[in-house]
């Protein structure tokens, strides 16, 4: 564990507080009260994001601790839009994802910034890593909605709410998660001569992919009869990304054209 005593680390650690007052409230069933405090929250992390951006002077997607920085910065606005759109109200959960996000960032990985290495200065490397963010924090969703399916000793009727928020929450995820690989992909092209170079993280990249479109297949053969393997499905999505996102960029097993990620 890293306690970060510079500005940047204080910034992160007001964030945390705010996620995690506000996820009290919300368990305490005072709703506007969490809101608010996620609303704060997402003002501060909003105000981290841009310091860091000023104090590395290019967008800040390069290492690990600026994925989970800007993964704790989304997860406000997808759980603003996705309670709107799908009324997926999930903010005790949401706050949640936001506060592990930031705690990686704010107590693991070191805040020490870097100059962008030749390979990531291309236009390609905002949209391919930032459509990669967006699709993690919906799959994260939606694999919190299929615990709360697995778990749930409620209703039927609620069991498939939980159901169908996990779908909702694929739905959105995968065309990210699609197009990440297509960026990735062109990019491989032109910095590496191929569109596909068989490196770590572009296979687990595929295989989080293949598992997504797996889940959608299932659900489109059997529907909701086996609805706890649709969850089942959701839950291994996500971990294949956690694979993706940690275990090959830190494991020397898994080092390849990606390991400067780490």
């Amino acid at each position: 564990m890293e306690l970060k005593t510079t500005l940047q680390g204080i910034l992160i650690y007001i964030v945390m507080g705010w996620y995690l007052t506000g996820m009290v409230f919300s368990l305490l069933k005072m709703k506007k009260a969490g809101d608010l405090f996620f609303a704060v929250g997402f003002v501060t992390a909003c105000v981290a994001y841009a310091y860091r951006w000023y104090h590395v002077a290019h967008w800040p997607l390069q290492n690990l601790f600026e994925v989970f920085l800007t993964l704790g910065l989304l997860i406000y606005p997808i759980s603003v839009f996705c309670k709107r759109v799908f009324s997926v109200r999930a903010g005790a959960a949401d706050m949640f994802i936001g506060f592990i996000a930031l705690y990686l960032a704010g107590f693991v990985f070191s805040d020490e910034p870097q100059r962008l290495p030749p390979a990531l200065q291309s236009w390609l490397f905002v949209p391919h890593v930032s459509v990669y963010m967006l699709s993690y924090v919906f799959m994260a969703k939606a694999a919190f909605q299929a615990v709360f399916q697995l778990s749930s000793r409620s209703s039927p009727k609620q069991s498939k709410v939980y159901e169908q928020a996990t779908y909702d929450m694929v739905i959105c995820g995968f065309p990210f998660l699609t197009l990440g690989l297509i960026l990735g992909s062109w990019w491989g092209k032109i910095a590496w001569g191929d569109y596909w170079g068989w490196d770590p993280k572009e296979l687990w990249s595929l295989a989080s992919w293949l598992v997504y479109l797996g889940y959608f297949h299932f659900r489109y053969m059997f529907g909701r009869k086996y609805s706890q393997l649709n969850s089942i499905w959701a839950i291994a999505g996500i971990m294949v990304i956690i694979i993706t996102l940690l275990w090959v960029n830190l494991s020397k097993i898994f080092s390849g054209l990606h390991s400067y990620a780490s």
